[in-house]
């Protein structure tokens, strides 16, 4: 456990306010995560027409998945640390705006640097946003609907898959992908009055210190799940990032089901999130390792049995299944690790997670250009393997949190 004793949390004091409007509060923060969610990964399945659109390969397109994570991670500590005296509700509201911007700067954007601009843009509001609304849930409801409005607010990460990358994938494919991200910011700008109109004010408590983040590293838990998501994070970016080259390539899948291939992804995503945040509360260790168990299973076997429609879209549900479960079983796994810090616990998350999808998108394209889809998808598979030994090795040395609640 960490030595530090500073916490980064927020005061627990609720407002008097009816249970209609507390959760409409925390259904405005999911669908703030909905959006930003949806446009960090929009561009998987827009992947071969805006590459196409700039004349860069499918790698260099990649970047767009890149450059996000870059910047959040960077964001995530900095941004919290610096508005740490801020209210929140404000800095919820601007992280909006901005995200809104990025999306019409990318709508009209005449050359692809200016497209990595708006993604630069999208990177500091993943950082900001997920930094302070992922550990806003204590705040927004009773402390006995806490657990289920954490549950809806990570909700918002496999609905980003299951509706939001499909339908920006079958509006790009009827009215181009800059009408994609004009609708993403028109959405965007929707959920900015929402925010504004129910969501209370928040005001800062103890502001999140550069000391308490540096402390929690040394935690020996707080460095397992920096491992453990790494290889997971890795394993999935690496190889989801090219999912549409590889279902076009080898699966011979044409434009307009794709759209439904990643919808049926995004479904198993959704199940996989409940049923992973069902399970990780008791036994947070083995939800994780089953969780990048079978997700490694799935992308290793798909360059082998996912060549026609029927296994590819079986191994996809499965991997659906499996990732969905990811992000709450690593914000657990943290909360856990430092259940003092719950803020400075969510900015670790959210730099470790960001910091690792930029790597994982930007690895898969080096290997996708110089070698096949299917090949990205083998080695997704071998890191996620990895990441199921860390898990053991974890058990073998029977860490556990301290207190009554051990995993």
């Amino acid at each position: 456990m960490s030595t530090a004793t500073t916490t980064s949390i927020d005061p627990p004091v609720l407002p008097t306010r009816s249970p209609l409007a507390s959760w409409l509060a925390v259904i405005s923060v999911m669908l703030g995560i909905f959006s930003i969610v949806t446009t960090e990964i929009l561009p998987i399945g827009l992947l071969t027409s805006i590459g196409s659109s700039f004349t860069i390969s499918d790698g260099m397109a990649g970047l767009m998945m890149t450059m996000p994570g870059i910047l959040a991670a960077i964001s995530a500590p900095v941004v919290t640390v610096a508005t740490g005296r801020i209210d929140r509700r404000l800095m919820l509201g601007a992280f909006i705006l901005l995200l809104a911007l990025a999306n019409f700067l990318a709508a009209v954007a005449s050359s692809y640097w200016l497209v990595l601009v708006s993604r630069v843009l999208v990177g500091v509001t993943i950082g900001g946003f997920w930094s302070i609304g992922a550990g806003l849930a204590g705040r927004l409801v009773p402390a006995e609907s806490v657990g289920r409005a954490i549950a809806v607010i990570f909700s918002a990460v496999p609905l980003g898959s299951v509706l939001g990358v499909p339908l920006g994938t079958f509006i790009g494919d009827a009215a181009g992908w800059r009408t994609a991200f004009l609708a993403m910011g028109i959405l965007t700008l929707l959920v900015f009055l929402m925010l504004l109109l129910v969501v209370p004010p928040l005001p800062a408590g103890e502001p999140t210190r550069l000391s308490v983040l540096t402390g929690m590293l040394g935690s020996v838990n707080n460095r397992f799940a920096l491992v453990m998501t790494f290889l997971v994070v890795l394993a999935h970016f690496g190889a989801y990032t090219y999912v549409t080259p590889f279902l076009e390539q080898v699966t011979h899948v044409s434009s307009g089901l794709i759209t439904v291939y990643l919808l049926i992804y995004g479904a198993a995503g959704v199940a996989g999130n409940f049923l992973g945040g069902a399970a990780v509360a008791r036994y947070p260790r083995g939800t994780f390792a089953a969780a990048a168990l079978v997700m490694a299973g799935a992308t290793v076997l798909l360059p082998a049995l996912g060549r026609g429609d029927l296994g590819a879209v079986a191994l996809l549900v499965l991997w659906g299944v499996a990732y969905g479960a990811v992000p709450v079983c690593s914000q657990t796994w943290f909360a856990k690790a430092s259940p003092d810090s719950p803020e400075a616990s969510s900015v670790l998350f959210t730099a470790s997670f960001q910091a690792t999808i930029s790597i994982g998108a930007l690895v898969g394209g080096v290997v996708v250009d110089h070698s096949s889809p299917s090949m990205v998808m083998t080695l997704g598979g071998t890191s996620a393997a990895l990441m199921v030994l860390v898990a053991c090795f974890h058990y073998v040395r029977k860490i556990s949190w301290p207190g009554p609640a051990k995993p």
